[in-house]
């Protein structure tokens, strides 16, 4: 996801600055790595989570299987978006975060030109400060995409982003509040792409593409709205949109091996179709993300 994830707040710049201030070299084996991190010596590990639905089942399943394997865990979900979230891990007040490795990329270093996965963890090893590192990435993927509603799609004749070029000045996108910071010039820079209007619409924007609030919306691909209200994700031939695979990413100084290995043992069980199979249990059935993310762990055997 970019992709994706969410509510910026007007102190976010300060904290994006301390990161990028904060950021050294890859001199850290560690970062990137399933090493384990320093251990946690008894310490509480906090679970934190960005404000929307996913993020907070997946940081459901990292709680419990954590607990699964006897290790004292805070939950601390729904706090806000990355550039509230990225601060409070480096500061050791949150140890363990769901992420999405494009899109903590693409925080870390805008101008990355990284799109594989591979690519992206190598890229991400060099950008982490010394007291962090991302854990193994599941297969498991969920990427910001730009989606219309089938009649927007057969209308404009629009398949890809590139089809919005000349078109877009008409049309209003919605997406999370700071989607536009994030993404407004990289649209007009690399597919000569403008909008008329940038409505925040947050994880509400599916439905606003339904009942036609916006005419573009960022929806992640593992909504099952997509399906459920027949619209259609545009392809991303440019790949402003990185791979987004689910990443637990720690601070090492509050993990220790038992927790490391709680942690990518959820990742190479987790994959997109199941994920998404899990979203729409949360998102459309309304079911409590703790009652499906324990139903999960207990299927795969982690529970």
């Amino acid at each position: 996801m970019t992709t994706r994830l969410v509510r910026t707040l007007a102190a976010a710049a300060l904290v994006l600055g301390a990161a990028a201030c904060s950021s050294s070299g890859g001199g850290d084996p560690l970062a990137g790595s399933s090493a384990a991190p320093a251990p946690a010596g008894g310490k509480t590990v906090v679970v934190g989570s960005a404000n929307f639905p996913e993020n907070v089942l997946l940081a459901s399943i990292y709680s419990q299987a954590l607990k699964a394997k006897g290790v004292s865990v805070q939950e601390k979900f729904n706090i806000g978006s990355r550039e509230v979230l990225y601060g409070q891990l480096q500061s050791g007040n949150l140890t363990v975060l769901p992420e999405y490795n494009g899109a903590l990329l693409a925080y870390l270093d805008p101008k990355t030109t990284a799109t594989s996965t591979e690519a992206v963890d190598a890229a991400l090893q060099q950008k982490l400060p010394a007291s962090l590192a991302v854990l193994d990435p599941a297969a498991a993927e969920d990427k910001d995409s730009l989606t219309v509603s089938q009649a927007t799609a057969d209308r404009l004749g629009l398949k890809s982003i590139a089809d919005l070029n000349g078109k877009a000045a008409d049309l209003v996108v919605g997406g999370p509040p700071e989607f536009k910071s994030r993404r407004e010039q990289q649209f007009k820079d690399v597919y000569g792409v403008a909008f008329k209007e940038w409505k925040p619409t947050a994880d509400t924007t599916a439905n606003a593409l339904k009942d036609g609030t916006v005419q573009v919306g960022n929806v992640f691909t593992t909504d099952p709205r997509i399906v459920q209200f027949k619209l259609v994700s545009l392809a991303d031939p440019k790949n402003v949109f990185s791979v987004q695979n689910v990443v637990p990413l720690v601070n090492k100084a509050g993990v220790d091996a038992t927790a490391t290995a709680a942690l990518n043992a959820v990742s190479a069980k987790l994959d997109t179709a199941g994920l998404t199979a899990l979203m729409k249990r949360v998102s459309v059935d309304k079911e409590d993300p703790s009652a499906v993310a324990k139903d999960w762990l207990k299927a795969n055997g982690l529970g």
